[in-house]
């Protein structure tokens, strides 16, 4: 059965780092993008990475995030730095390419997430 567990959130001061973990069981990860929901808000993507190891970034974490891969692992990580009270979501992770992510894990599947919240 194809999923993903989102693992590594937490509450952590403005300016402080977290590492997020997503795992993945069930399939072999090609690309693989990091969103996030803060209350009230949409879903967004903020990273992805590609099967060949190219990144994007959302204009909001440009220079302080960092989406990596494990492919013996079958892992995604997103190195958060210089935390701001503005990244307090729920994280998830899922593939960002929509047709494949339909194929793999069902239409309109998302995991767990995990809680990231940025407060002094």
């Amino acid at each position: 059965q194809p999923q993903v567990a989102e693992s590594g959130g937490g509450k952590v001061q403005p300016g402080g780092s977290l590492r997020l973990s997503c795992s993945a069981s069930g399939f072999t990860i090609t690309a693989m993008g990091w969103y996030r929901q803060a209350p009230g808000k949409q879903r967004e993507l903020i990273a992805a990475i590609r099967s060949d190891g190219g990144t994007h970034y959302a204009d909001s974490v440009q220079g302080r995030f960092t989406i990596s891969r494990d492919n013996t692992n079958n892992i995604v990580y997103l190195q958060m730095d210089s935390l701001k009270p503005e990244d307090t979501a729920v994280y998830y992770c899922n593939d960002p390419l929509l047709k494949r992510r339909i194929e793999i894990m069902g239409d309109g599947y998302w995991g767990q997430g995990t809680q990231v919240t940025v407060s002094s």
